[in-house]
């Protein structure tokens, strides 16, 4: 016997108050990208779009290949090489011979990357006066909640 179309294979809760995880989700998802979202800003503050700073960001955290660098972002590998070559053009990294590997190269930030890394992770960083309004006690016991998930 197949499964109705009328019906999803899987049953769908509706959100509502009775659901605090959904409900818990919404009001994280509304602080951070609804009403504090700060990836515009960042964007303009460094003259990249944001997947832009984000491999930014990633290859300042931590060098590595086109490869490594595309499976930290979820993107392709050609769309990784378009994202580097234009951070490249713009002074903000470099790419080097692998140490181990002669085929390969090794995509590092520049003083001047380093220097927009950290302004887009500082704009990024920066708590939302709300979240910074809360008691010590509370920010304390948010914080281990968040860190459990």
């Amino acid at each position: 016997m197949s499964p109705s179309l009328d019906r999803p294979l899987h049953p769908v809760r509706a959100p509502g108050p009775a659901d605090p995880a959904i409900r818990a989700w919404g009001r994280m998802r509304a602080l951070v990208v609804d009403q504090h979202d700060r990836r515009r800003e960042a964007c303009e503050a460094v003259g990249l779009s944001f997947v832009r700073v984000k491999a930014l960001l990633e290859v300042a955290r931590e060098p590595g290949t086109l490869s490594d660098l595309a499976d930290r972002l979820s993107v392709d590998r050609p769309y990784a090489t378009v994202v580097v070559d234009e951070l490249q053009r713009r002074g903000l990294v470099r790419r080097e011979h692998h140490p181990d590997d002669r085929r390969c190269k090794i995509v590092s930030a520049t003083a001047e990357g380093e220097r927009a890394a950290a302004t887009a992770r500082a704009i990024l960083g920066d708590p939302p006066p709300a979240l910074r309004a809360l008691p010590p006690e509370d920010l304390a016991h948010l914080d281990r909640i968040l860190a459990s998930l």
